[in-house]
């Protein structure tokens, strides 16, 4: 499994329909900025709006998983995103010159395929993993989720349809690339004959066949043969990795799922995400000169939005015309001085190092390197500025972090920093 963040190498695209609307589309999977995570770009509307792949912007919509609303929306995403979090991607731009996806063949294999062609590429920055402190039960209808602490990400998948060729089915796999690209990629979407008419009244499976499903009629599948005989219960295995995809990081966690669905897997990612985010800490300015030894004029955190101990820290500092440094610097036009953001994002990976060890009114950091820092943009007064660091390497007392401060969410500064903790 990789450890660092990933992209791909190149473009590759695939088109044909869509599975409920029918319609044609082209979908392009492009390489993408280091930390910008996994989005969808919509090439067909005015302004080519991008949504991101996040929980926040699911609906819960019957049959497949959607991404937003009304024009903007997009349909069935869930085999796209399960080829590509197996792929253990975490920053790609994903272009569609429609509302949904290809369909292809029903499965997550050719999206699997394609991007394994053209190979990941390295990303600067730390993964993110959702992790959970303890065991959790979420229950939506039918579905059952039980998800526990664990190093990786396992599913066991139990789905009871009363079809002769279904019943009751299981499976569990621990998901990897290669396990998901043997053992889950290739299992196709299936479907009742019976059901069919309604659906389509209803807007749904317009683009289907069973070219693309697997379609179900009271002796049989129809116009197919099986792949598996649990190739049902490994499809909803599938869909559930694209689903957990939505939680925006990597999911380390046992979970076992009992007749999931779309709906209920993005309710257990909401529930996931509101439980891990309890573990985090802030920290106000009472707290953080207990931290760090700066004092006025050189104290340059306001304060700590959130720390995760030994992975990353979220703090922000506030510009306002009264900071000493406008007085000497560019006083008929203020600019703070670049080096004093270094400076602020330094003392914020500070509170993410001093605030992990022991006695830390005994320690004190001193910085070693700066490597990579690039300014994007001048900092003004009324800005605000939010930095955010990751921690890369801890090799005994030394470490080195990535940090990148943003002003309204664009980056005016990012770099690699390396310190040391040394006792006073």
């Amino acid at each position: 499994m990789s450890d660092g963040r990933n992209s791909i190498r190149d473009c590759i695209s695939l088109e044909g329909v869509g599975l409920h609307l029918g319609r044609p589309c082209r979908l392009t999977f492009r390489p993408a900025e280091a930390e910008s995570g996994i989005a969808f770009r919509r090439l067909d509307l005015p302004g080519e709006p991008v949504t991101r792949a996040l929980v926040e912007n699911a609906v819960l919509s019957e049959r497949r998983t959607q991404l937003g609303t009304g024009e903007q929306a997009l349909h069935t995403v869930e085999h796209v995103l399960a080829a590509v979090a197996a792929h253990e991607i975490d920053d790609v731009v994903i272009e569609m010159d429609g509302p949904e996806p290809p369909i292809l063949d029903g499965s997550a294999e050719p999206f699997f395929e394609a991007l394994a062609r053209v190979g990941l590429a390295p990303r600067r920055g730390q993964v993110r993993y959702l992790e959970l402190p303890e065991r959790i039960t979420v229950t939506d209808g039918e579905s059952v989720y039980e998800a526990e602490p664990a190093p990786e990400l396992t599913l066991r998948v139990t789905i009871e349809f009363p079809h002769p060729l279904i019943g009751r089915q299981s499976c569990e796999f621990a998901i990897t690339p290669e396990t998901f690209a043997r053992e889950l990629a290739p299992a196709r979407t299936f479907g009742f004959a019976r059901e069919v008419e309604a659906l389509r009244a209803r807007g749904l499976v317009l683009g289907g066949s069973t070219d693309n499903a697997i379609v179900l009629d009271d002796a049989g599948v129809v116009g197919n043969t099986l792949r598996w005989s649990d190739e049902f219960a490994r499809h909803k295995a599938m869909d559930c990795v694209g689903d957990m995809a939505l939680a925006g990081c990597r999911v380390r966690a046992r979970v076992a799922a009992l007749k999931p669905s779309h709906r209920g897997t993005i309710t257990l990612v909401r529930e996931m995400l509101t439980i891990a985010a309890k573990e985090t800490r802030m920290l106000g300015i009472d707290e953080i000169i207990k931290i760090l030894p700066h004092r006025y004029p050189f104290l340059l955190v306001d304060r700590i939005l959130e720390i995760e101990a030994g992975k990353r820290v979220v703090g922000i500092k506030n510009v306002t015309i009264n900071e000493p440094f406008f007085q000497g610097h560019f006083p008929g036009h203020p600019v703070m001085p670049g080096v004093l953001i270094v400076e602020a994002m330094a003392q914020v990976g500070g509170l993410l190092l001093l605030g992990a060890v022991p006695d830390a009114e005994r320690k004190i950091m001193y910085f070693t390197s700066l490597d990579n820092v690039k300014w994007r943009r001048p900092v003004r007064p009324g800005d605000q500025l939010k930095f955010e660091l990751e921690l890369l390497q801890v090799r005994g007392r030394l470490c080195k972090m990535h940090g990148v401060a943003r002003v309204d969410g664009d980056v005016v500064c990012e770099g690699d920093l390396g310190a040391m903790v040394m006792d006073i």
